[in-house]
């Protein structure tokens, strides 16, 4: 398995998707460095792993501060001697009608799910054009194909980040830089994003609609093993990931 030996970089890993990929990965022989704003629950993770026989490595990382992914991606190669891999997984979804004017978390949206890429971006591409090889991975989500009522700003983050996944996959191509890409378009999966959610009746919604079908971060996880395992010369580069039971 190409998973083995990989070094790889994950934001938002102190829960849901981000956590359960650093447990897969590890499981695979990946080694992993994890970056979250929860230093104690970053810490646990990081426990658990090596109790399972994984390597793994963590920093308090916020990715609206680009130095702190920069700290973050240099802890990769000091510590495992490169990096393979950036999953630009940390993201917020205050979903709520424009009309709620919730101006404070369209900027938070904006800082975390777009700049936040972006640093990620930054931090990683000097690395992984000097060495001709890397992968870029992105938590977008359904929203970022599909526009739904209530989450206006929350989809036009992920729409953005969509574009620029693209754009990069299409450049590297066009530059011989052998850097890949993904997107992924999870639908309604179990993860704290609902606690981020401060509009009364969005909540109520959301949380209801989740519990009827959502399904757990794992689904997601599996799909990025799997596109981290392809080889080098195969970019498998979009993927929605539904509930079965989601329309």
């Amino acid at each position: 398995m190409t998973v083995k030996d990989k070094v790889v970089v994950i934001t938002g890993a102190s829960s849901g998707i981000g956590a359960a990929t650093a447990k897969q990965l590890a499981s695979h022989g990946a080694k992993v460095v994890l970056g979250a704003r929860r230093e104690d629950r970053l810490a646990a993770l990081v426990d658990e792993i090596k109790a399972a026989g994984g390597q793994a490595a963590y920093q308090v990382t916020d990715v609206t501060k680009a130095a702190e992914v920069e700290t973050l991606v240099d802890l990769a190669q000091t510590k495992f001697g490169g990096l393979d891999v950036i999953f630009n997984n940390a993201g917020i979804m205050p979903t709520s009608p424009i009309s709620a004017l919730h101006t404070d978390e369209w900027d938070q949206m904006i800082d975390i799910n777009i700049k936040g890429v972006l640093n990620g971006v930054a931090a990683v591409m000097p690395i992984f054009t000097a060495q001709k090889s890397g992968q870029i991975i992105t938590t977008s989500s359904v929203a970022g194909i599909k526009s739904f009522t209530g989450a206006g700003v929350y989809g036009a983050t992920k729409f953005a980040v969509r574009n620029l996944m693209e754009v990069i996959r299409m450049e590297s191509a066009q530059e011989g830089t052998n850097i890949r890409t993904v997107s992924l378009y999870p639908a309604a999966i179990n993860t704290e994003l609902l606690h981020t959610i401060t509009d009364k009746t969005a909540k109520q919604n959301m949380t209801a609609f989740y519990q009827q079908v959502g399904i757990s971060p794992e689904a997601v996880a599996n799909v990025v093993n799997f596109a981290i395992d392809q080889p080098e010369d195969v970019n498998v580069n979009e993927f929605t990931i539904y509930p079965t039971k989601q329309a």
